[in-house]
């Protein structure tokens, strides 16, 4: 196949991980883990068509914005071991985050460290004045996420028919250090 038109998708280095593009041979991991009604609480669990749609969708969000969705890469292994977006819903201005870990590898701060960089390129690479996460009052760890990374309470809103918290930090809040973090895109 080839690719004639190529966007570029910054990398982000932490000291654990990798934040890359979407590549084809990590949907298998993706489908599994929106599929997963473990993984997929907060979600909506999708089949792998969806998943699919979804997959391609978030790739292609940098095309539209120049924002979307990482890969989340462990560097000493290669494994892949979540995804984790910036990026604007249809109606919004506003810069929405988002962040998951695959099951196996819960417990062990990806969410944090990944969120951790992508909220520092948010604000302080992109200077997008305020960043907005959607979190399900259920979602203990992903308020607890959240909160580490200095995101303060606002207000509610539903999203699929699912009531959610919105979840916002302002550029000029305390600023999140991730050791040993670069980007270079």
């Amino acid at each position: 196949m080839n690719n004639a038109f190529i966007t570029s998708v910054p990398y982000l280095r932490t000291e654990r991980l990798v934040l890359r593009e979407y590549r084809r041979e990590d949907f298998d991991a993706f489908a599994a883990h929106v599929a997963d009604p473990v993984s997929a609480a907060h979600l909506v669990p999708v089949d792998r068509q969806a998943a699919w749609r979804i997959f391609c969708s978030q790739a292609g969000l940098w095309l539209i914005h120049g924002a979307g969705w990482w890969a989340v890469e462990d560097k000493e292994t290669g494994q892949l071991v979540g995804n984790v977006g910036a990026f604007f819903r249809e109606d919004s201005t506003v810069m929405e985050l988002g962040w998951n870990t695959y099951r196996a590898f819960w417990g062990r701060g990806y969410a944090n460290e990944a969120a951790a960089a992508v909220v520092n390129h948010a604000l302080e690479i992109r200077r997008e004045p305020k960043v907005r996460a959607l979190i399900a009052a259920a979602n203990e760890s992903s308020l607890r996420v959240a909160k580490r990374l200095g995101f303060t309470y606002e207000a509610d809103t539903e999203i699929y028919g699912k009531a959610v918290g919105i979840y916002t930090r302002e550029r000029g809040s305390p600023v999140v250090s991730v050791p040993g973090e670069s980007c270079t895109s």
